[in-house]
Parts: structure tokens; C-alpha cells; sequence
């Protein structure tokens, strides 16, 4: 099956067709304002968004040495000028080309971003992941470290990674995406279908409140939990715009937030976790489309048949998750099938796919976040834009975004604007912000130009 994991090979380059390549010095700035124009072509060129979203890696540690991103700060010797205290070896860590393709990280709850944050220093990161809890059954849980090497200072280049990196370098890398909460996986996941997330009293979307490490009514993903505030899908179904969330095959985190702690289980798209909540958002049931969450053959057979729905999220199993210990080559060579069958369908030139990671990891990343709000932004991950219609093959966009620009994206191509907003959605919930019409955040539709010649594909060699 051309889905199936594959093993990772060196030179996973091979380019079957594309326009431009390398290390090219376009960018997007924070105050680039032509978003309007493009926005009212886009509605017309877009006719599908796929969000790709892996685990737990920070910007730096796959993206650190990218030629013209904002990465690690290196003196004229390219030597690392920064380095993060080792207290149990009194010495102090640069970062370092890791070139293992198991990695160990680190814990990434919001204690863990507390600690690696350190009041603005960013010098905890080494000092959290010798705290983490090693041999932990469910490598998920966010208080672990997957591994007895610290590895946290490593960095990944084109070597380890040279896919992400050819994407990187074809189409669009962001140097300033930041995860939309200051914690870990579950609230993430949330975050990325809900712009929000919240711990509530009762099932009652007015009596929830702001939750970094949680959500819903009890707190803790899996059956029996409930998301009463509104999710992207409500608006969707209103509109009568189609999606779907595919969970691809394999073992799937099942113990919440819940430590000490069970073993990771089969997937079931019916049965909701860590990483697929959708299920039990009450608004999905009430328009009857938990159906609408499928195992990720069906993206294939949806490509394939002619079927894809406008909006789709795609999310894995453990073993190409990305998140330690998983390999990384696992989650590259997943990664690429993925987009390899966008590019080779009937539905290139019309789709946008954004490529991202839902959270840190406990890695090092040397930039700052905004604070936006109670529940963050977190530290910055890579995100990557591949499209046929971006602006130009290398950009490199420093704007200031987060997940909950993947959001606003699809409400102006697909929703005329219309935002997750309890005073306008017709669905009341207690959310304190609407992180769409953030004005700190940057708007996704700069990095297109709908007037230009359509890339080619890039179509990558998985082995």
C-alpha cells in the first residue's frame, strides 16, 4: 500500500517534478498587508486544507540551521553562542548536531514549560528533562523522559531529515510558529480543532473556564469526558462545508493526563484520546458527524474516489507520531506518502496542506513565546506551508502565528470570516478570547500569490 510505513534511507530526495529549489531569501513580514486581495482569490483557487499535524518538536531542534531562518545564534565559526545549564553535571550545554533517529526529549505539560522557560531566560530545558520519570508505559505521558541520554540541546538538519527540509526549502517554512497552549499534547489537540481549551463544571459551555493541562468536563481524554464549548466543525456544518479527521492506523495514547498510567491501545476512531477528541465534542454529536472521524485508508480512498472534503485534519499513530521514542524517519516517510498522494492527485493545485507539530516536546527553542493569553502561546514548532499557489518556492514567513492561524485560514476561505466568537457564532460558550482576530498573530494568506503560475508538485522518494 502506498500508505504503509516505510524505513528511512539517507537520501529521501529524489524530485520527480518541481519549480525552484535551495536556500532561496524571500520572506513574509509581520506587517505585510496584501492578505485582503489574496483572501478573495483564494476563496475561489482553494478548494481543500489538509492540516498534517505530528509531535512533539521545536523549531530549533529540526529547523535551528536553516539557512535564513531565525535559528540557533551562532558566532562568525558557526560555533552556538547559547547553552542551557546541566545541573547534574555542572556544566552548561550547547545545542549540537544529533544525529539519532530515536530521540529522548523531555516532560512538556505546563510545569515543563514552566521549568524550560525559566522567567524568560530559557535556560531549564536540560534541568526538565533530567526531572522527567524514564520507563514510562504510556510514552505520552507529559511528565516523562522517553530515554536515559538527555538530548534536549540536539538539533536535527537536512541529513537526518532531508524531506522536511525540501518542503522547507520548495515552499513555505514558518520561523515564528508557536503552539497555541504552553503544555502538552491533549490541550493542543484542542486547540487545533477548537481554538480553545477548558476545564467545565458540568456539560454546560458556560461554565467552562481556561485549562492548561485538561479540558472538558472531567479533564481527562478518553470515554465518558465531554467538550461542551464549540468547535470549527459547528461552524462548518453550518455552512455545509464537508471534513473529516483521519487517525492513521496503529497504537494510539489512551490514559489522558492521567500518569501511572496504562499502556498505549489499538485506535478506534470511535473511541476518543489524547489525539482524537472530536468524538466526544457535544456539538459533533448534535449535528451526527462522529462518523466524520476515519481511519486514514479512507484519505487515500477519498483521494482516490474523488471525495475529499474541503477541510481535513490528519493525525498518526504512536509509531509515526514523531513524539519520542518514536523514530523520526518513521514519521517522515509517513509524512511524505501523505503529501506524495496529495501531489499526485486530481486535487494538487486546488488543496493548501499545512504540515505542523502539536507541541515542544521538552527540545530547546531559544525564542521567547508572546503571552496572548491564561493559556499561552507556547514555545515555537516548525510549520511548513505546501501549496501550489504560495508566493515563491523558499520563502522563509516570520510572521507570529500559531495553530489557531490554520484556524482563521479556513474560516475566510470557506466560512466568509465567520469566527469561533460566542457573541456571533450562534453557539454561546465562556471563552474569555477569539484567537482569530488576534492582531499579535499574522495572517496565513500572505504567503500565497494566487496571480502566479502554479508550482509543480514535489513529489519525494520514500524508502
Amino acid at each position: 500500500m502506498r500508505h504503509a510505513i516505510l524505513a528511512f534511507a539517507p537520501l529521501l530526495v529524489t524530485v520527480v517534478a518541481a519549480q525552484a529549489c535551495g536556500g532561496q531569501t524571500g520572506t513574509v513580514s509581520p506587517v505585510d498587508g496584501s492578505a485582503g486581495d489574496a483572501s478573495a482569490a483564494g476563496a475561489q483557487r482553494i478548494e481543500h486544507v489538509v492540516v498534517i499535524m505530528q509531535e512533539n518538536r521545536s523549531f530549533d531542534h529540526y529547523f535551528g540551521t536553516f539557512p535564513g531562518a531565525e535559528g540557533i545564534p551562532v558566532d562568525a565559526s558557526g560555533t552556538p553562542t547559547v547553552c542551557n545549564p546541566d545541573p547534574k553535571a555542572g556544566a552548561c550545554v550547547k545545542p549540537y548536531h544529533d544525529t539519532q533517529d530515536k530521540n529522548a526529549g523531555g516532560p512538556h505539560g505546563s510545569v515543563g514549560f514552566r521549568t524550560c522557560y525559566d522567567g524568560g531566560k530559557l535556560d531549564g530545558f536540560v534541568r526538565n528533562a533530567e526531572t522527567g520519570k524514564t520507563g514510562c508505559a504510556d510514552p505520552t505521558d507529559p511528565t516523562c523522559t522517553n530515554g536515559t541520554v538527555i538530548d534536549v540541546m540536539g538539533y536535527h538538519t537536512d541529513a537526518e531529515i532531508p524531506n522536511y527540509w525540501a518542503y522547507a526549502k520548495h515552499f513555505v517554512l514558518h520561523d515564528h510558529m508557536f503552539q497555541p497552549n504552553a503544555s502538552w499534547s491533549f490541550p493542543a489537540h484542542l486547540c487545533m480543532v477548537s481554538g480553545w481549551t477548558a476545564r467545565c463544571t458540568a456539560d454546560d459551555p458556560l461554565t467552562c473556564t481556561t485549562n492548561l493541562d485538561g479540558g472538558g468536563t472531567t479533564g481527562v481524554a478518553g470515554p465518558g469526558n465531554h467538550y461542551p464549548w464549540t468547535d470549527l466543525t459547528y461552524l462548518l456544518h453550518k455552512a455545509k462545508i464537508g471534513w473529516k479527521y483521519y487517525l492513521s492506523q496503529g497504537l494510539d495514547p489512551h490514559c489522558g493526563n492521567t500518569p501511572e498510567e496504562c499502556p498505549p491501545v489499538a485506535l478506534d476512531p470511535a473511541v476518543p484520546s489524547i489525539w482524537n477528541p472530536l468524538p466526544e465534542f457535544d456539538d459533533v454529536a448534535e449535528d451526527g458527524e462522529t462518523g466524520n472521524v476515519q481511519p486514514v485508508d479512507n484519505f487515500y480512498a477519498d483521494l482516490a474516489g474523488g471525495t475529499l472534503p474541503q477541510v481535513s485534519w490528519i493525525v498518526p499513530s504512536a509509531v509515526v507520531s514523531e513524539h519520542p521514542p518514536a523514530l523520526v524517519s518513521d514519521g517522515q516517510g509517513y509524512v511524505t506518502a501523505l503529501v506524495n498522494a496529495i501531489m499526485q492527485s486530481k486535487y494538487w493545485e486546488s488543496t493548501v496542506i499545512f504540515l505542523s507539530w502539536d507541541d515542544w516536546g521538552g527540545f530547546y527553542d531559544h525564542v521567547a513565546p508572546p503571552r496572548l493569553d491564561a493559556e499561552g502561546l507556547g514555545f515555537r514548532v516548525p510549520g511548513i506551508t505546501i501549496s501550489p499557489w504560495v508566493k515563491q518556492a523558499g520563502l522563509i514567513d516570520h510572521q507570529v502565528l500559531s495553530h489557531d492561524s490554520y484556524l482563521r485560514f479556513i474560516e475566510d476561505v470557506f466560512l466568509g470570516g465567520a469566527r469561533l466568537d460566542p457573541g456571533t457564532d450562534g453557539r454561546p460558550d465562556s471563552r474569555p478570547f477569539v484567537r482569530e482576530t488576534s492582531s499579535a498573530l499574522g495572517d496565513l494568506m500572505n504567503d500565497f500569490d494566487f496571480s502566479r503560475r502554479p508550482l509543480a508538485p514535489l513529489v519525494l522518494k520514500v524508502q
